[in-house]
């Protein structure tokens, strides 16, 4: 076996399909948001969500202020949010023309497929990201349509 360079295992994960959320919270200066596909339940009892966060995200910085965070599962034909919130873009450019409620202190973005609200329980190192594990508060759902999925760096 040869040693694994970071492009390659991109390259490699990259042919596991999933899907898109974009995970937002309210600061002191407003709503924050970023899109992840580091995204999964991790436990039924207690109910309790993974998202992974890069070291650098602004949004990392309001979770672990304020011990919130909201997941907004993306529907096929949101990927101009999802390239949004991925953007370096300000915050409240980012949430200028995206209409959302706040739910107990989350933003919930309109449109979506589903929405999970979570109370940070834990933050965990993990190489260029820290793993966030929350406390399911909140969970929606909108009627049923096709999900945004990532594939192969790709939208589809």
């Amino acid at each position: 076996m040869r040693p694994v360079e970071p492009e390659r295992f991109r390259d490699v994960m990259g042919h596991f399909a999933t899907g898109v959320t974009v995970v937002t919270a309210s600061g002191a200066d407003g709503p924050v948001g970023m899109t992840a596909n580091a995204v999964c339940s991790l436990s039924l009892n207690p109910l309790l969500a993974l998202v992974c966060f890069a070291n650098g995200a602004r949004t990392l910085k309001v979770v672990r202020d304020t011990r919130r965070f909201g997941v907004n599962v993306l529907a096929r034909g949101q990927e101009d949010l999802a390239r949004l919130f991925a953007s370096k873009r300000p915050e409240a450019e980012k949430f200028a023309d995206v209409l959302h409620t706040v739910h107990d202190g989350i933003p919930v973005i309109e449109g979506t497929l589903a929405w999970v609200g979570c109370t940070l329980e834990q933050l965990v190192p993990g190489g260029d990201h820290t793993i966030g594990i929350g406390s399911v508060t909140a969970a929606e759902k909108a009627p049923e349509r096709d999900p945004l999925i990532w594939y192969r760096g790709e939208y589809t």
